[in-house]
């Protein structure tokens, strides 16, 4: 985990995620995901780019079942952008650096290193 991404849990979730002030990228992922953790460079690569306009957090959905069964995660790795308390964006499966930007960039208002 690098100093731009940090773990929640289903105890942290409220605060850390839908109380933020600024969007909020959640990857579900699992220890024993491959492609959760193929993928892993690629949301840190994003945490970097977007640190100081959007958050980005790990949930591991074998420590963490009540926000997984929430959000109805059903395959990891998935990723949820949160803005203002509710869901505006998903992927499901592994996804480029590129399509993620895009996403985050729909809802912080400007194309931040775009």
């Amino acid at each position: 985990m690098s100093e731009h991404v940090i773990e929640v849990s289903d105890s942290s979730f409220e605060k850390d995620v839908l109380q933020s002030d600024k969007p909020v990228l959640v990857d579900f992922w699992a220890q024993w995901c491959a492609p959760c953790r193929m993928l892993a460079p690629t949301v840190e690569a994003v945490a970097e780019k977007y640190a100081g306009s959007a958050s980005v957090v790990k949930l591991n959905v074998d420590d963490n079942p009540a926000v997984s069964q929430r959000y109805g995660i059903k395959g990891i790795p998935t990723l949820i952008l949160f803005k203002g308390n509710k869901e505006v964006e998903r992927v499901v499966g592994a996804t480029s650096k590129e399509a993620i930007s895009r996403m985050i960039d729909k809802h912080i208002g400007t194309a931040a290193g775009a």
